[in-house]
C-alpha cells in the first residue's frame, strides 16, 4: 500500500481479529480519504470498536495490513501513534477534577508549558461552550458536556486522524447537534474523522462516504447516494385516512410493486420500497400505478410523498435486520474484556 501518495488517510485490506473461536473482524477492507468524515456504520457486536483499536495500535491484528497516511500499524505504531486520537464510547477524563484541570493537566502530558496548557484549555473550553462550567468537576457534567470535554481532550495537539467511537450514544438530540457541529469544525481544520455509529441519521449527516458492516465485515461502502440507489429507486411513503385500511393497502402495495412494504409506529402510515423488480418504469410512475390501486381498491390516501430510500431502509435491505439488532455474537464487547 502507499497511502502516502493515494489521498487516503487509512488503507486496510482482509483486517482480521479473532477472540477465541469467534472472528470479530473477518477480513475488513477500508479506503479513508483524507480531509474528510468516513462513516462505519453497524449494529453494536459488528465489530466496529475492535477495527478502530485495530487502526489506533490498541489492539494487535491476527491478519490482514493496515495503514495509517502510510504507516503500518503494527511494525511503525509509534508513528502512527503520533498523527492519530481516540476519542471512545465512555469518557476517558478524571470526573473528580474540573474541565479546566482536566484539559490542563492532558496537555502538561503532551509537553505543553504550563502557560501554553492553561491557554490551549480556554480556547477549547470556550470553543466547546463550556467556559462557564470549567470550574466544576466533570462527574457534575451532563452527558452532553462530558462528550464535549472527551472531544476537547482529544484535540488538545489537533491530529492529523481523529477515531470517534460512537460519540453520542445516550446523548440527547440537542447534546448530538452540538457533537456534530464540533466534528464539522473539526474537519475543517483538516483533520480526518473516522466516525463509527450505530445511528443511521448520524452517518446521513455526517459521513462523505459510509462503509455498511455487519458481523465482523464490510457488506457495502460508498457515498450515501450511492448506498440509497442501491437498493431502489426511491420510496413512497404514504398516510392513509383510515387505519382499519392498513393491511389492506400493504398487501395491495406489495402485489403492485413487487415491493418490500413497512408498516411505521403511526397506525395510518406505510412506507414501500421502490424500484426492486418493477423493470424500467421510473419511481414516479411506480409511485402514480399504486395510488391508482389504493383508489381503485377504495383507500384513501390523505397523505403521500416520494424519495430516495433512506439509511434505515438501506440497512435493512443489506442485512435483513436494524442497527439496534444485534448480530448472533457480540464481538465489541468481547473485544472490550480482552482489551
Amino acid at each position: 500500500m502507499s497511502t502516502q501518495t493515494s489521498g487516503l488517510a487509512i488503507e486496510t485490506a482482509g483486517l482480521v481479529k479473532t477472540f477465541g473461536e469467534t472472528r470479530a473482524v473477518d477480513g475488513v477492507d477500508l479506503a479513508v480519504p483524507a480531509g474528510t468524515v468516513y462513516g462505519v456504520l453497524g449494529p453494536n457486536g459488528a465489530g466496529k470498536t475492535t477495527t478502530v483499536k485495530m487502526l489506533a495500535t490498541l489492539l494487535r491484528p491476527d491478519g490482514g495490513q493496515a495503514h495509517v497516511f502510510g504507516h503500518d500499524v503494527v511494525r511503525e505504531a509509534d508513528e502512527v501513534r503520533g498523527r492519530v486520537s481516540l476519542t471512545g464510547q465512555y469518557a476517558s477524563v478524571d470526573e473528580d477534577l474540573t474541565g479546566t484541570e482536566n484539559l490542563v493537566l492532558l496537555g502538561r502530558l503532551l509537553g505543553h508549558h504550563k502557560k501554553a496548557a492553561r491557554d490551549r484549555a480556554a480556547q477549547l473550553l470556550e470553543a466547546f461552550g463550556l467556559t462557564e462550567a470549567a470550574g466544576r468537576q466533570v462527574k457534575q457534567y451532563s452527558g452532553g458536556m462530558r462528550r464535549r470535554i472527551d472531544i476537547a481532550a482529544s484535540i488538545l495537539n489537533t491530529p492529523d486522524l481523529l477515531f470517534l467511537d460512537e460519540p453520542t450514544t445516550g446523548l440527547d438530540p440537542r447534546s448530538r447537534n452540538q457533537v456534530w457541529e464540533i466534528v464539522r469544525a473539526v474537519v475543517a481544520q483538516g483533520t480526518t474523522v473516522l466516525l463509527t455509529t450505530q445511528y443511521l441519521d448520524e452517518a446521513d449527516q455526517l459521513a462523505s462516504r459510509i462503509a455498511v458492516i455487519d458481523r465482523g465485515r464490510v457488506i457495502a461502502e460508498g457515498t450515501k447516494g450511492e448506498l440509497k440507489s442501491s437498493v431502489g429507486a426511491g420510496s413512497v411513503h404514504l398516510r392513509l385516512r383510515d387505519a382499519d385500511r392498513r393491511p389492506l393497502a400493504a398487501d395491495l402495495l406489495r402485489r403492485t410493486l413487487d415491493a418490500r412494504v413497512q408498516l411505521e409506529p403511526d397506525p395510518v402510515a406505510l412506507t414501500a420500497r421502490l424500484g426492486t423488480a418493477a423493470g424500467d418504469d421510473s419511481a414516479a410512475e411506480q409511485a402514480a400505478r399504486a395510488l391508482s390501486e389504493l383508489a381503485r381498491a377504495g383507500i384513501t390516501v390523505d397523505n403521500f410523498s416520494l424519495g430516495q430510500p433512506s439509511l434505515d431502509e438501506v440497512f435493512l435491505a443489506l442485512t435483513g435486520h436494524d442497527t439496534h439488532d444485534s448480530p448472533d455474537h457480540s464481538t465489541d464487547r468481547k473485544d472490550e474484556v480482552a482489551a
